[in-house]
């Protein structure tokens, strides 16, 4: 993976920060993605003193027009990319009856949508290069209900179904595509669910039966680390004959689906 160049939505923190480290820490330059400006330029500012080649960009990547303009950047300024890993995510939670029209297309423009701009920008370039490994990061909850999760769990489905097809259609190329699928995970958007934490950690671990949800079996949550080395093998030559997989690393809480 030396030497070569990876793009990385959702940098600022959670996995897609996890990811940035990873993936860097393989010698990769990294063009990393995300709305929020701030939070970006100070995990650029750390990686880049660590002696990374890292550069941020901070986007929308809900618009397909900044989309395109950064991806061209990015090319121009580090060089073809080679890994593309889609991590960027927002989290809307209440019951499907009582989701808000904002709720919904919000979960669908960043989750979804953002997902088929990135990957359509970056393919594009890929395909006459014929080569190149993409990730998407998605949930066990688009696979497994999940309650008050409706608009998340339907977003992340269909990035799911959309990295899987993608895959299919450009195989021919030498471009892999997979998803991976973190169940709950110790990142700010699942604390901060929380509120004081305690009571709810212990029914993430344990399950509630009255949201018809089982525990985690392997009894702890997941680290965003966990699931970045998930991506790094998808990413890597390592997984060299793998391509329109879905990797489910959530501690066994979705049964093994």
């Amino acid at each position: 993976m030396r030497h070569k160049t990876a793009l990385i939505t959702g940098a600022a923190g959670g996995i897609g920060e996890a990811v940035v480290r990873a993936v860097a820490a393989e010698g990769v330059a990294v063009a990393a993605l995300d709305a929020n400006a701030q939070a970006l330029a100070l995990v650029v500012k750390e990686l880049r003193a660590e002696g990374h080649v890292v550069r941020g960009y901070p986007v929308d990547v809900s618009s397909s027009m900044a989309v395109d303009a950064v991806v061209s950047a990015a090319e121009h300024e580090l060089g073809p990319i080679v890994y593309l890993v889609n991590a960027a995510g927002v989290l809307r939670t209440g019951a499907a009856v009582a989701l808000s029209d904002e709720d919904w297309s919000m979960s669908f423009a960043v989750n979804a949508t953002g997902v088929f701009h990135v990957s359509r920008s970056v393919v594009r370039r890929m395909i006459p290069r014929r080569k190149g490994s993409i990730v998407t990061v998605t949930s066990n909850a688009a696979g497994t209900p999940r309650w008050s999760m409706a608009a998340y769990a339907a977003s992340k489905a269909a990035a799911a179904g959309f990295t899987r097809c993608l895959g299919l259609e450009v195989a021919k190329f030498g471009i892999r595509c997979n998803v991976v699928a973190p169940g709950s995970t110790n990142t700010p958007m699942l604390t901060s669910l929380w509120g004081d934490g305690g009571d709810a950690l212990r029914a993430c671990l344990d399950g509630t039966p009255e949201t018809f949800r089982v525990g985690i079996p392997l009894g702890r949550l997941a680290e965003s680390a966990d699931v970045a080395e998930a991506v790094l093998f998808l990413l890597s030559e390592r997984a060299a004959h793998i391509t329109m997989h879905d990797l489910t690393v959530d501690g066994g809480a979705a049964l093994g689906r």
